[in-house]
């Protein structure tokens, strides 16, 4: 990740928390310990934040509207071939005239580009998910009450009464911070809250997560692993991660990834 991109998360996770330890920062950025104690000296210099024991602080009182999260544009980049291969088994799930859920991710957003031709209802919190679907698909889209993160490009609400309660889906497609034996992790206590309402409302939970992903820790658990029905992931998977899904009773896809096919759906990423 480059510098300004550390940089910008840093101060966004700042504004979230009354202060942000470099653990913290680590698990956002993916950085070393060594480049995020730079980083925040850097920003210190510069009058940014203000450096404290341990990690840092804002200058100022936290903003309301940022998350603890990497920016959609950020993570649209990493990993696209083998999201775009996970996506598109993802789809071969779908039935036409089903009802299901598809949280707000880069690697769920793939999906839109093999929905085209099918006719389902749709509720998703994700802008670009809603958008592309309401210009090149014939599904019906559904969008939750609740406050728009730019950066993320999803909608939240700290609420109960967003509207989702109202909907039932067949199955659910979510993607995930990180997986370990405690379970399936994300970052932020707000995208937690909307995910497992979301949750509530399908039978069936399909965890869309590339293989690095098991790789990948965060302070807050979303849910046990055994809750997902099904995980399909690229085949970068390592054996204990294998033994992990297998452990937890939930079926493991291993997506193929298309050369020819991917190159062409990397034109029409948004």
């Amino acid at each position: 990740m480059h510098e300004r991109e550390r940089h910008r998360l840093i101060l966004s996770a700042i504004h979230e928390r009354p202060i942000a330890t470099v653990q913290d920062i680590v698990e956002l950025t993916g950085a070393s310990e060594a480049t995020i104690r730079r980083d925040i000296a850097a920003l210190a210099l510069q009058n940014r934040l203000r450096k404290v024991r341990g990690g840092a602080e804002a200058l100022h009182p936290p903003q309301i509207g940022t998350l603890v999260a990497r920016p959609f544009r950020v993570d649209e980049t990493l990993n696209t071939a083998q999201k775009r291969a996970i996506a598109r088994e993802a789809v071969r799930l779908c039935q036409d005239g089903e009802a299901i859920i598809i949280n707000g991710g880069t690697t769920t957003f793939q999906m839109v580009h093999h929905l085209a031709g099918r006719r389902l209802q749709v509720l998703t919190n994700s802008f670009p998910i809603a958008e592309h679907l309401v210009k090149h698909s014939k599904c019906t889209v559904i969008l939750p009450a609740g406050a728009v993160y730019r950066e993320q490009n999803i909608i939240l609400s700290p609420f109960e009464n967003d509207g989702i309660a109202h909907f039932y889906a067949r199955r659910m497609f979510m993607s995930a911070r990180g997986i370990s034996a405690l379970g399936i992790m994300e970052q932020d206590s707000l995208i937690i809250q909307s995910e497992q309402r979301l949750m509530r409302q399908a039978d069936e939970l399909v965890l869309l997560v590339d293989s690095s992903k098991f790789q990948n820790r965060s302070s807050l658990i979303l849910c046990p692993l055994e809750r997902a029905t099904t995980i399909i992931t690229d085949d970068g998977i390592t054996d204990e991660a294998r033994r992990l899904v297998e452990n937890a009773g939930t079926d493991l896809v291993i997506a193929g990834i298309n050369p020819v096919e991917d190159a062409l759906g990397s034109s029409s990423v948004a």
